[in-house]
């Protein structure tokens, strides 16, 4: 088998809600475009991905994937899944890594297709099912984020995570109110990068009394100096990681360090199923979680999900909100059950149904 085309549908994303989640995505709303990757091959399969998010539309990195990267593709035989991942890594700088991802995803999901098997057979199936936790965007008051988490805790989810205003006492009183009201229940606090190493103790003390899951980026995606010291002075586990936009590479000195208790990524800032597989077994090694992040989009979410079902140290699946933010483009998108779970597609590759019409609907250009 051979791949002899590879093409990006843009197509529109309209009617987002505002949205934020802190200061490194800002306020987003309105519309986006998302890019239907299509890998085609001489015996007719296609494998798929999606490209861009609500907050990062495909246009940004869709004619980097094009100019650098299908290149690289045409004529390549798609089994030969770990070789055309090595060399499209080489594009990085200039196809930039969303793009790696996308590709590496559509490349597990036409392999999945020629073999009759959903991708987590293929990795090697470790569960079929898994807990779902909802995943807050920045909210009004303590009051709202209390209610909301009333709500999911009331439908049966495993979890509820803040993403907080990013002010320190603000957020103090945010986790505050939300231990208050949901008694005894999973909660964890994402800060997304906002403090300094004064801040990161004082919240860390808090969410740590009040019995948190685990504080997740707390101060600067490469201040690894300061996470170093701060988890030195909390029993609360730390996560980080989850950026910079790179590869397995980047994950070295966090473990050498110490400087967290958790790793984190997810298909599309971290090139694709390739290297959360990798990842995750990395730390299998050192007996760390990694806990995969939400992936921007419905069929990244997809690949995630058949990422998780195959390796054992995650225990989570990130649904992040509203929905309207960020599940687009599939007929049916994951849901969660009343038992709180997620399960994953068997059918072949990533097993999800595209919406091929509203695609049409929706087209902005094709690049070839």
């Amino acid at each position: 088998m051979k791949i002899t085309d590879v093409t990006l549908t843009l197509f529109a994303w309209d009617d987002i809600p505002p949205t934020t989640y802190g200061a490194h995505t800002g306020r987003f709303s309105g519309k986006s475009a998302l890019g239907l990757l299509r890998l085609v091959t001489d015996q007719g399969l296609e494998g798929h991905a999606f490209l861009g998010s609500a907050m990062n539309p495909a246009t940004s990195d869709g004619q980097a994937l094009i100019s650098h990267l299908k290149p690289v593709l045409i004529g390549k035989d798609p089994f030969q899944r770990e070789h055309i991942n090595q060399e499209i890594w080489k594009r990085q700088r200039s196809a930039g890594v969303r793009a790696i991802g996308a590709v590496d995803v559509a490349l597990w999901d036409l392999v999945g297709k020629a073999m009759g098997q959903p991708i987590h057979r293929l990795l090697g199936t470790f569960r079929e099912s898994v807990p779902a936790y909802a995943s807050s965007a920045v909210l009004g008051s303590p009051a709202e984020y209390a209610e909301e988490a009333m709500r999911f805790k009331e439908y049966g989810w495993a979890a509820y995570k803040i993403h907080p205003p990013t002010r320190w006492k603000e957020d103090i009183a945010v986790c505050e109110a939300v231990r208050r009201a949901v008694g005894d229940y999973t909660i964890m606090l994402d800060s997304t990068w906002s403090y300094d190493y004064p801040a990161a103790i004082r919240v860390g003390r808090v969410v740590e009394e009040l019995g948190f899951y685990w504080y997740e980026d707390p101060l600067a995606d490469q201040d690894i100096y300061n996470y170093t010291k701060l988890k030195q002075q909390l029993s609360i586990p730390i996560m980080a990681t989850e950026y910079p936009q790179t590869g397995l590479d980047s994950y070295q000195p966090w473990i050498l360090q110490q400087a967290t208790d958790y790793l984190r990524g997810d298909v599309a800032v971290k090139g694709g199923i390739t290297t959360l597989v990798k990842t995750a077994h990395l730390a299998e090694a050192f007996r760390m979680n990694y806990e995969v992040h939400h992936g921007g989009n419905s069929l990244n979410n997809v690949a995630n999900l058949h990422v998780i079902a195959a390796i054992r140290n995650t225990e989570f699946f990130e649904v992040l909100l509203p929905d309207g933010a960020q599940k687009y483009g599939l007929v049916h998108d994951i849901t969660v059950g009343r038992d709180g779970l997620v399960h994953v597609p068997n059918e072949p590759g990533l097993g999800a149904a595209i919406d091929f019409d509203l695609i049409e609907r929706k087209k902005i250009a094709v690049l070839t």
